[in-house]
């Protein structure tokens, strides 16, 4: 076997297994699995049954994993089904290799569970996915912030913080020469009433910050029913909650079942659709523009006009 899309060698991956369960475990085979820019996510099956996930980064010192780690355990402790870290490893020089070993969890994710579901079956899954989306937003914090093991700068104020999450990105934004200049305005303008536009009195609660299909997987339970299997990959802040209810349906990660059972216990209301959901969509579509290109420069536009009247 041979891992073309990185130089981790089987000698590297097979002492992992060892460190993990015991040096009489032999690896049988690695699959490779979409990960981040910055490190290559495998599949890992030993000959006597073990399976997990390891997120690696070659010759790196990636910090990132350590807050992975804490942030699973948040979730957990928070009452959403996440995987089991078996090991974290921050890279040095006598082992440079930073990672993260994950438990292994069968399921697909979001978008083919509904490709497997019928409509009543769908509803059922996301009305599951609305209650463990209100289990997380129920855990308040102290202050905004982000979740990191170097305990980020908290915040008293919610626009300040989105400000500063997203300062960088609207730095890039201004400089794009995809985005009309016209637009790059525009979007200065906006950025400066932040705190008009998304002012609000609701507390800090725990986001994931990145729910959308992929990071969700989904299985039939033993009476047939669709479950949410796995939350992954947060990213984890103390934020308004309308944040990420706006993510998730600029994706359409959910559906009038998710938002009715959301609503039941927190309801949101007619500043949310008005203001507020606009302007995160907005924020998340530049940053898809930086990331991804063209594609999302349509919509990006759409959006700015949006929000542009509201200013």
């Amino acid at each position: 076997m041979a891992l073309q899309e990185s130089d981790i060698s089987w000698h590297v991956l097979r002492r992992i297994v060892h460190d993990w369960i015991g040096t009489s475990a032999e690896l049988k085979q690695v699959m490779p699995l979409t990960g981040g820019c910055i490190s290559t996510t495998l599949a890992l099956a030993t000959t006597d049954g073990h399976k997990a996930v390891l997120k690696i980064s070659p010759h790196r010192v990636n910090r990132e994993y350590q807050d992975e780690a804490q942030q699973l355990a948040m979730l957990r402790d928070a009452g959403l089904p996440v995987p089991d870290v078996y090991a974290c490893k921050l890279g040095n020089l006598d082992d440079p290799n930073s990672y993260i070993l994950l438990q292994f969890i069968e399921g697909v994710d979001l978008a083919e569970a509904k490709n497997r579901c019928t409509p009543e079956q769908f509803d059922q899954l996301q009305v599951h996915l609305a209650e463990l989306v209100l289990k997380m937003h129920h855990h308040t914090g102290s202050g905004y912030k982000r979740l990191i093991a170097s305990n980020g700068h908290e915040h008293a104020s919610w626009p300040q913080f989105y400000r500063e999450v997203y300062d960088p990105i609207s730095q890039s934004a201004e400089k794009d020469q995809s985005i009309p200049i016209k637009v790059r305005k525009q979007l200065r303008k906006i950025h400066d009433k932040l705190e008009r536009l998304i002012g609000n009195d609701d507390p800090p609660r725990l986001l994931h910050w990145d729910l959308w299909s992929s990071n969700l997987l989904a299985r039939q339970d033993e009476q047939g029913a669709w479950r949410i299997a796995a939350v992954l990959d947060p990213n984890c802040k103390f934020g308004h909650a309308e944040a990420e209810i706006a993510y998730m349906e600029l994706f359409h990660t959910v559906t009038p079942a998710f938002l009715k059972r959301y609503q039941q216990e927190h309801k949101l209301g007619p500043e949310y659709h008005t203001f507020r959901k606009p302007v995160y969509q907005l924020y998340t579509l530049i940053d898809h523009v930086l990331l991804f290109g063209h594609e999302y420069v349509k919509p990006l536009l759409a959006m700015v006009d949006r929000v542009g009247a509201l200013v």
